[in-house]
């Protein structure tokens, strides 16, 4: 398996257009309230990234997807198109995935918005699943095996009853917007992969209030949860680092360190 190993000036490339993507959300957080389109949240996103940063929405056109970010309402999973006739309502949950390609390089990262008052669910469902997706970056460095992972995120996830996604993984990221390897957010097969320093890839667990399955809709793109239960993604570009890793995309309202180091 070919694993694209990045060097110190390339790092330093994906680490401004991480910021970049970063910022997308939380520049679009204002925006969010009842009654807005998520058309409208996506035509927003898609002028602040081209006008403002003068970058590319890598997702605009990839393999067909016809928008500039992914909008994923209440039991979308990922992939949710915007929609002008989709309008936001009190209480809904919803996931913003950005990419953006700058220089040739690309930086990837998704995470919920709550519009309005939240449901119990719907709040307890985000905070989960934010929380596991931290756990999995806490435990990052060199020498571990790549499926620790996803058993740290599944611990996490199914000891509250909620259930991991299958079907979608996150994954090596850098000149491409998808490259080796895979990175499974539960337990499961890694090929024997152990993390190396300069390795970058997403870690972006889905997680259902019901069970795992999903469905995909006729518009080809859209996945839902089978039960219509809801679900919740967050993402982050991470690059394992001599002594732990580096959050590429980290937000100023993240409460956690942009760099976490381990004794090796």
């Amino acid at each position: 398996m070919n694993i694209p190993i990045k060097k110190p000036n390339e790092i330093k490339k994906m680490r401004f257009v991480g910021q970049l993507a970063a910022e997308v959300l939380e520049m679009i957080k204002p925006y969010i309230y009842p009654g807005i389109s998520t058309g409208m949240l996506d035509e927003i996103c898609h002028k602040y990234i081209t006008n403002k940063q003068k970058a590319i929405a890598a997702s605009l056109g990839y393999k067909g997807f016809p928008k500039s970010v992914c909008i994923s309402v209440n039991e979308e999973v990922c992939h949710g198109i915007p929609n002008y006739n989709k309008k936001l309502q009190e209480g809904d949950i919803l996931n913003i995935d950005v990419t953006i390609l700058k220089d040739g390089w690309h930086g990837d990262t998704s995470k919920m918005f709550i519009v309005g008052k939240p449901t119990v669910i719907g709040k307890k469902l985000c905070k989960i699943t934010e929380k596991s997706l931290y756990a999995a970056i806490f435990i990052i460095k060199p020498g571990i095996r790549l499926r620790e992972i996803g058993k740290t995120i599944q611990q996490i996830i199914e000891k509250e009853k909620f259930s991991v996604v299958r079907e979608y993984c996150g994954h090596g990221i850098g000149k491409n917007f998808h490259e080796e390897p895979q990175v499974l957010h539960y337990d499961n097969h890694d090929d024997s992969i152990i993390l190396q320093q300069g390795m970058t890839i997403t870690i972006e667990p889905m997680v259902n209030a019901g069970n795992f399955y999903t469905q995909t809709m006729d518009d080809g793109w859209t996945v839902k949860t089978k039960d219509n239960s809801l679900s919740a993604q967050y993402e982050h570009t991470i690059v394992v680092t001599s002594d732990g890793c580096e959050i590429l995309t980290i937000r100023s309202d993240e409460h956690l360190p942009k760099i976490i180091t381990h004794k090796i």
